[in-house]
């Protein structure tokens, strides 16, 4: 599900940046930036590369190296749903100013154009993996190392976010799903796809065929999701909690009333970023 993309707030001459060919789209309250530009796309060339978005923390520097978390929108959607509709550096920034987070970046990188009926897997979790990752660590200051690594994202990207992230333990330390499902569903390249190719990206089967090297605390797991107006979402949301208790993965479960829309993620936002990117002496 797509979130509101408000509006651009602020603008900037693409030169004049920290970010080679990016603009300003917004200041947060306590100095933090959010930038906007297109992330080349080599694997689906011949589609139009949408504006990505990345937060930069108040106090930026290139001497420093941050912790980086990854978001994926929803489908439909775009970055600036993050941007403008989560209002993502006005909630960031305090946070950051106020010792409860590291100081870190955050990359929300544009997916498929709007008439796509699929999800982030296929030819989009390869542009993820192969552009947008290397991207990212060629022009900014972002650790590498897998434990400094988060990748989250919201209802499709949710789903998108626990089944990059099961199958690619080495890339990333976190995975969270805001509002998101835990079953591929039958469409994009999953539409045809074969039972065998169906089973290697559910979700829950990772979870159990990979139970032992997650209990080793290779990877931790964010869930979040509305109680009140978004039941679907809630009981695989909670069945999804209930398998990794049961097979003593790390996770946490983040319930509050709410529904499927901007106002329960943008909620749901200090608590997702704090298990993301806590300072080490804070890590639960």
């Amino acid at each position: 599900m797509a979130l509101s993309a408000g509006v651009l707030l602020t603008s900037g001459r693409a030169s004049s940046g920290p970010i080679p060919g990016f603009s300003l789209l917004d200041r947060g309250p306590d100095g933090g930036t959010v930038w906007q530009g297109a992330i080349p796309n080599t694997v689906v060339p011949h589609t139009r590369n949408g504006q990505s978005v990345v937060y930069l923390p108040p106090g930026y520097s290139t001497a420093a190296r941050y912790p980086v978390v990854y978001l994926l929108h929803g489908l439909p959607g775009s970055p600036y749903s993050v941007a403008n509709g989560m209002r993502f550096a006005e909630i960031a920034d305090p946070l950051v100013t106020s010792g409860v987070l590291q100081p870190f970046i955050a990359v929300v990188p544009a997916g498929p154009p709007p008439k796509y009926d699929g999800e982030w897997a296929g030819l989009w979790e390869r542009y993820l993996l192969r552009d947008v990752l290397p991207w990212s660590a060629t022009n900014l200051p972002v650790a590498t190392a897998a434990a400094r690594r988060t990748l989250a994202g919201y209802s499709a990207g949710g789903f998108g976010a626990v089944d990059i992230g099961l199958r690619h333990r080495s890339l990333f330390s976190t995975v969270e799903s805001w509002s998101g499902y835990f079953d591929p569903p039958h469409d994009g390249p999953f539409r045809h796809a074969s039972p065998a190719t169906i089973r290697a990206n559910d979700p829950t089967l990772l979870a159990r065929r990979d139970a032992a090297a997650l209990r080793g605390g290779r990877l931790q797991v964010f869930l979040s999701v509305g109680s009140t107006h978004d039941r679907w979402t809630e009981a695989r949301t909670l069945a999804f909690a209930s398998e990794l208790r049961a097979l003593h993965v790390p996770y946490r479960l983040w319930l509050a009333p709410g529904g499927h829309d901007g106002k329960f993620w943008r909620e749901q936002l200090p608590a997702a970023l704090e298990y993301a990117v806590p300072w080490p002496s804070r890590t639960a």
